[in-house]
This record gives C-alpha cells, structure tokens and sequence, in this order.
C-alpha cells in the first residue's frame, strides 16, 4: 500500500520509536513512580528524562510542566477546560478560528453553551488563513485566551503564533492546537510565546498510537480534567497542587511515552531534513494537481504534508475509496473533523480528498499517485 494518511496517523516510524515501544512492553511491565521497587523507580526516572527532552525539544517552560497524554485531543480537552476551571470573575472571552478541528471546537462549544465562556470566531482570508489583523480586531478588553491551530488538517494553511502574539495585549493566553504542525516545522514555546502546545505523539513526532503531551507556561495553570491516584499525597482527597502530578490522574502510558521520546531524539537529528523532502514532496503533488482536469486544488506546498483537493465529478469519499480499491493508495475524504473550515472553503457539500505525506514517502510514490488521479478523474461522473 502507498500510505498518504499521515496526517491521520504516521504510516512509518524510525526503528528506534518501534524498538523503544517494544523494549517498554517486554520487560518494563511495572507502574512508573507508584511502588518503592527499583523498576517502577527506574521507569519514573525514565518518564522523568522523556519530559526534560519534550520541554527542551519545544522550548518549554520547565519537565514538570510537561504532562503526557494519550493524544492531542487529550491534551486539548486538558488545556481549554483547565482554563476555564480556573476561577475568575464572568465568563472570559476566547478566540478561535474556522480552521479548527472538533477537538479544538467542540470543547469550547460546550463551554460556550454552559456560559462559561464567550466565544469569538475568526474567518480565513483569500489566502486560505486567518490573518494576524483579525486577532488584533477582534481582542477585547475581557479576551482572556486564543485557541488556534498551528496548521490546518484539512489543508496545511498556518498560523504563525509569534505574530499572533506580538498582535494580541501581553496578558492573553495563546493555546496552540499542534497536532499537524508538532515533528513539522521548530517549536520554541518561549520565543514564540505559547502558553499551551498541545501535541500528537503519533502523527509528526513518529510516536505510536497512544502518545501525546500537553506543554504549559507558568503563567497558565489549568485545574484539573481528570482524578484519580497519583502516588503521591495519597491522603489528600483533592488532587495534588504541583504539577505534574495534578494533570496526570491513574496509570501512564509508559511505552507510548518512550516512543515519544525517541521521535523527538530522531527528529532533533533528522528535522531539518524531513522538513525540506516533505516540502518539496507537497510541491510535486500541487503541480501535478493543477495540471489535470476537474480537479480543484486547496492547498499550497506547505512542510505539514498535506494535499486537498476535490474532483468537480466524484464525492471526496468515493474518490478516496477508488484510490484504495483499485490503487492501494490510503488518503482520507469527507469533513476531516473541521466542519468550520470546510464550510469557510466553500467544500462542506462534498468534502475534500486529503493526501499527507511523511518523509518515508518517495517521489514514486507522489508520481503513481498523480497518476491514479488523473484516471479517476477522467472517468468521474456527476454525483
């Protein structure tokens, strides 16, 4: 199969993330910092290792701030409802965007319906982003926080969220959805000023299905999500002040954790790299799409990997179920979770078809792929 879902889920993973996945299931079966034996220490101090390597790995505010989830979505629903726990007077006002995936919207949206919070969304300019104008425009005096995508799932369009930052008044929170862009482009939380990055450990970061962190500065302290036992202040029947421990209730997910830290080892090694074949792969792909006929074209080369387009004849998932039926070739079509986004691009009757590339990827792969487009798509047929 040619595997074009990694913005999905990364198809290929570095030998390391697999051997360091393994290596935690055989023979590291104990529950990291909750006993006094020497292996649940060893692998507390392990965890421990993994955290000071994500906060450096994006410029973070500190390892105990780095709490490990089991996805992106996860650490989202941590970051927003955390925020909104932390107690202040009235309901604050947020930003967001269209570009948003559900696991960005749908939290806030509950927010939103239980007056929790007051809720603005920014729309995408002509060049398929929302522009840093807009998050100055529509700043308030009450605006507390904005919750935005680093890059578009649906298709690879960016936000840039040091301008986002320097646009915005110095006390509001910046939340970064990172899912796309965590593995894909640098991330310095401190130059950049985000106060949240919510990461996917399986997608850019080539960690296994599981994986996922939540980073935070230490002007953002959200209450707890979860509760549970922690190993430490088994007495208290609240959940513990310090971090991580107060974000981080019941068993971690130790080889997922490790898998994760061997992804950023390899990408501190390997990013550049990748960013630039990736890019150069996406580039290949928007050419040969412009070039065929009833195809439309909805994104531009961009570092995340991601391809969407539409045949002006053919539904996005019956498109999508040609490419893997007769082509062994794996893309998504439909929504993509970012109903908001499709509805701003005009394509929410439809869908788009996605391909998102990995660097493991090949150039022929990308060139038996365009191909099998353009015979798909001179056979389409009105819908």
């Amino acid at each position: 199969m040619i595997y074009f879902d990694n913005a999905a889920t990364g198809g290929r993973k570095p030998p390391a993330v697999l051997s360091a996945a393994c290596e935690a299931i055989q023979s590291a079966n104990a529950n990291p910092g909750r006993s006094g034996h020497s292996l649940s220490v060893t692998l507390a101090e392990n965890l421990l290792n993994c955290r000071k390597l994500l906060d450096d790995f994006f410029g973070g505010y500190g390892f105990e701030r780095v709490i490990f989830t089991k996805n992106c979505t996860e650490a989202l629903n941590a970051a927003i409802f955390g925020f909104a726990r932390m107690g202040r007077a009235g309901p604050p006002h947020v930003l967001t965007t269209v570009m948003e995936h559900n696991s960005v919207l749908r939290p806030l949206f509950a927010l939103e319906r239980a007056g929790k919070i007051r809720l603005t969304l920014l729309h995408i300019d002509e060049s398929g982003t929302v522009p840093v104008e807009a998050f100055a425009r529509a700043a308030r005096e009450d605006t507390t926080a904005a919750v935005f995508t680093l890059a578009s799932n649906v298709t690879g369009a960016a936000i840039d969220p040091a301008a986002v930052r320097a646009a915005l008044p110095a006390p509001v929170l910046l939340m970064c959805d990172g899912a796309q862009a965590c593995g894909h482009i640098p991330i310095d939380m401190r130059a950049q000023g985000i106060d949240a990055l919510c990461v996917a450990g399986h997608k850019g970061m080539h960690g296994i299905a599981g994986s996922g962190a939540l980073l935070f500065s230490d002007r953002f302290d959200p209450a707890p999500l979860l509760y549970g036992g922690t190993g430490s202040e088994s007495a208290n029947p609240d959940m513990p002040s310090f971090y991580p421990d107060r974000l981080e209730a019941g068993t971690l997910n130790y080889p997922a954790a490790m898998s994760l830290a061997e992804g950023a080892i390899y990408l501190t090694a390997h990013g550049k790299e990748s960013e630039t074949r990736i890019l150069h792969m996406t580039e290949t792909l928007c050419k040969g799409l412009a070039r065929i006929d009833d195809i439309r074209l909805f994104s531009s080369p961009n570092p995340f990997g991601i391809v969407a387009f539409r045949c002006n004849g053919l539904q996005s998932e019956f498109f999508a179920q040609e490419l893997s039926d007769r082509y062994g070739i794996a893309v998504r079509g439909g929504l993509h979770c970012a109903p908001r986004m499709h509805a701003a691009l005009g394509s929410a009757d439809g869908g788009l078809v996605r391909a998102s590339l990995s660097e493991f990827n090949t150039p022929r792969e990308a060139a038996l792929f365009l191909r099998a487009v353009q015979e798909i798509a001179g056979g389409a047929t009105s819908f």
